[in-house]
């Protein structure tokens, strides 16, 4: 197979390959689940792979589709503060054929080694990872308290150069719709998760479930449809500041599946003539000065006083469908800690390392914190449920 490059997040190539899933969900009584914790920006989904188990922290991203994680020997790596994974010593590691179903699903993801053995290469904005194509045994937990293992085919990272992960991750477990994706390998047809707000101590852990039991059900409920064939691509018409709307474009018409959900990356980013009005609106509507003229912000919107629902405005972001409502915790945090300044969270996708999107926004993990946000594969359908999360 010709060597390729396919740069994530949020616009993968629909795949219409099948896939022969060997895990089996249990059933709604006991739903499979796995915790989430945050690491300064990083949303990370704990699992253990291999026998013995050995714990990996993976960024679970809806907007890519492969799951990886670093392992022994590890050339060009990002430091991680976990035992890194060893596949000598796990009975359960098998390699993959060049020609095998599990390679076949990678695309043009995939290279095929001098010895037959299936080998990835995945790009994204901000790093590349690439390594063996392997099967292993993935266990994570359950609301039983059970463990539910599954085997899944995963990238087994000898390089991760250009990555910014430090400290607690070791790869990524991508949650897309592909069919190479965690979701995907598992069987799971719907799945949800809860993540706390930008600043949260690391102490404080949330959720992820997979399967039957897994829906987002009761009052307050939001659906909105999503298109797209590996990744989950709303429909954004506008988002209200106060009661100011400001449409996704003057002409009031929108394409469908403008904006790709991605819990991988942490901003709302939005095209520049969107963004610009949306700034607008927003200092409008802020009675406290903005920072000018400061080089270490750019042209950041910025504040010296803390950003609050008293001082600051909701935004309503219409979704196709529903409305999701925005608190300044989510709008507003405080990127560097060493100085009081507290900064619209929201950004200008040109000048992002996202600006390869093709005037599609991102809707990250800073808004979606405080949502039970729910995926339905069968139905198309994305759901936000307003939830503490900190409180799972």
């Amino acid at each position: 197979m010709a060597s390729s490059v396919r740069f994530h997040p949020c616009f993968l190539v629909a795949s219409i390959l099948s896939y022969y899933v060997i895990g089996l969900l249990a059933t709604a009584h006991n739903v499979p689940q796995a915790q989430l914790t945050l690491h300064k920006d990083q949303h990370l989904m704990k699992a253990s792979i291999g026998t013995p188990p050995v714990d990996i922290y993976g960024t679970p991203d809806t907007g890519s589709n492969l799951v990886w994680t670093q392992c022994l020997p590890c050339d060009a790596c990002f430091k991680q503060v976990h035992p890194m994974f060893d596949s000598k010593k796990s009975s359960t590691y098998h390699e993959i054929s060049c020609q095998s179903e599990e390679c076949r699903i990678l695309l043009d993801e995939a290279t095929c080694s001098p010895q037959n053995i299936c080998n990835y290469k995945t790009g994204y904005a901000t790093g590349l990872s690439k390594g063996v194509w392997a099967k292993e045994k993935v266990t994570i937990s359950s609301t039983s308290g059970q463990a539910v293992s599954f085997d899944i085919a995963f990238g087994c990272a000898h390089n991760t150069s250009g990555f910014l992960y430090e400290g607690h991750a070791t790869g990524t477990i991508g949650l897309g719709a592909g069919p190479s994706s965690f979701v995907s390998q598992i069987g799971s047809k719907r799945f949800s998760y809860c993540l706390v707000p930008y600043g949260t101590d690391p102490s404080i852990t949330s959720k992820i479930s997979f399967g039957n039991g897994s829906e987002v059900v009761g009052d307050g409920v939001v659906s909105t449809p999503y298109v797209g064939g590996d990744q989950y691509y709303l429909t954004l018409e506008g988002i209200s500041v106060g009661d100011t709307y400001v449409p996704f474009n003057t002409s009031g018409k929108v394409s469908k599946g403008n904006i790709c959900m991605d819990s991988g990356s942490p901003p709302l980013t939005l095209p520049p003539d969107f963004y610009d009005r949306l700034v607008v609106e927003v200092k409008k509507q802020i009675s406290i000065d903005p920072i000018k003229n400061d080089t270490l912000l750019g042209t950041r919107l910025c504040y010296r006083t803390e950003i609050t629902n008293e001082n600051g405005p909701i935004l309503t972001v219409h979704f196709e469908g529903g409305n999701v409502e925005l608190k300044p915790i989510q709008t507003f945090n405080r990127p560097v800690k060493e100085y009081e300044y507290y900064c619209f969270a929201i950004t200008n996708i040109a000048n992002t390392k996202l600006d390869f999107m093709d005037g599609a926004g991102v809707y990250g993990s800073n808004v979606q914190a405080n949502f039970l946000i729910g995926y339905d594969l069968e139905t198309k359908m994305v759901s936000f449920k307003p939830t503490d999360c900190t409180k799972l």
